[in-house]
C-alpha cells in the first residue's frame, strides 16, 4: 500500500532542456573571426542594440545576432541579417571597438558562400 502511493505522488521527471552548442555549425562564426578579428572583443553589452535604428522600429537586436553567430545558431542569424540597414551607428557606439557593420557584411558573405557550396 505504501509503495503504491510512493509511485504516484503527482510529479514526473522532465526531459532535459539543455542545448548542445558543440553540435552547432560554427562555420559562419569562424569565417567572421578570420576576416574581422575585432569580433572576438564583443562582450554583448547591448550598446549596439540600444542605438540601432532598425531595432527601434522592428524586433531586431544586433546583440542577439552576435550571440547567435557565436553559438552557431545560423538559422536565427539568417532570418535576422536582412533587417540590418548597415547605417553604422552600432560601430560608432561600441565601447570595445568592434566593427559590427563589417560583421554583418561578412555574415552575409559567409551565407552566400555556404549557399554556393550547397548547390
Amino acid at each position: 500500500m505504501v509503495s503504491e502511493k510512493m509511485n504516484n505522488f503527482g510529479f514526473t521527471i522532465s526531459q532535459g532542456r539543455q542545448i548542445d552548442y558543440d553540435s552547432n555549425d560554427r562555420s559562419i562564426a569562424n569565417y567572421i573571426y578570420e576576416k574581422e578579428p575585432s569580433f572576438r572583443l564583443c562582450i554583448e553589452c547591448g550598446g549596439c542594440s540600444a542605438t540601432c535604428t532598425t531595432g527601434n522600429h522592428t524586433k531586431f537586436s544586433l546583440r542577439e545576432l552576435h550571440i547567435f553567430i557565436k553559438r552557431g545558431e545560423n538559422e536565427n542569424v539568417r532570418q535576422n541579417l536582412k533587417k540590418c540597414m548597415l547605417c553604422g551607428k552600432c560601430t560608432m557606439i561600441c565601447p570595445r571597438g568592434v566593427n559590427t557593420r563589417n560583421v554583418v557584411i561578412l555574415a552575409k558573405q559567409a551565407f552566400q558562400k555556404s549557399d554556393e557550396y550547397a548547390i
